[in-house]
């Protein structure tokens, strides 16, 4: 099998970002965005769906870590759908439940070719440590518009906002991981119409 994977940069007055992924790894990772919180995040989302991963980015940070946050979602979105290809044999849908102690997370995926994200979750605090916990949607939209994929969060419960935003990019990882999985039961691509692209 052709190995699936892909490198993409975008460039921006407020943003430099440089990811690579392959979907078809073994959970290397590689992070340095300038946002520790989401730099623990994406590591997680790598290692979690055994993908191989470097994700790097530059930005303007001493504003806040919105444009990072945003552009980092939309590069890996990009990425991943062009890692995929024209989907012939996968899976194509995903889900996992992810507990984090207190937390419990579900994410659902369908590599569809129509973007949207469903995102039900409320934290208890605005902020871990300096991240906004607000970027969580921006980054997690961006993502499902960039790969042109249905992508539903349910947060069920938790106490800590920590361990919540942890499951659901562990979730999404897992999910990801199982949706983009060849299977050798589907010929061409799992849809009736005929095209995932």
């Amino acid at each position: 099998m052709t190995q699936r994977y892909a490198k993409k940069e975008r460039k921006t007055s407020e943003t430099y970002v440089n990811v690579e992924l392959s979907l078809d790894g073994t959970g290397q990772a590689s992070v340095d965005t300038g946002v520790p919180f989401l730099d623990h995040m994406l590591d997680l989302f790598v290692r979690h769906g055994l993908f191989d991963g470097k994700l790097s980015a530059k930005g303007d940070t001493h504003i806040d870590d919105h444009h990072t946050t945003e552009d980092v979602g939309i590069v890996l979105g990009q990425v991943v759908l062009e890692a995929l290809g024209d989907k012939k044999g996968i899976k194509r849908y995903g889900s996992a439940f992810i507990p984090m102690d207190d937390a419990l997370a579900q994410v659902v995926v369908d590599v569809s070719n129509r973007p949207h994200l469903e995102f039900r979750a409320e934290f208890p605090k605005e902020k871990v440590g300096t991240f906004d916990v607000e970027l969580v949607h921006e980054f997690l939209w961006k993502f499902a518009l960039e790969s042109r994929m249905n992508v539903h969060v349910i947060v069920h419960y938790g106490h800590n906002t920590h361990h919540m935003i942890e499951a659901i990019f562990k979730g999404l990882a897992r999910a990801l991981d199982e949706a983009t999985q060849i299977d050798p039961r589907v010929t061409g691509v799992p849809s009736t119409k005929g095209s995932l692209s």
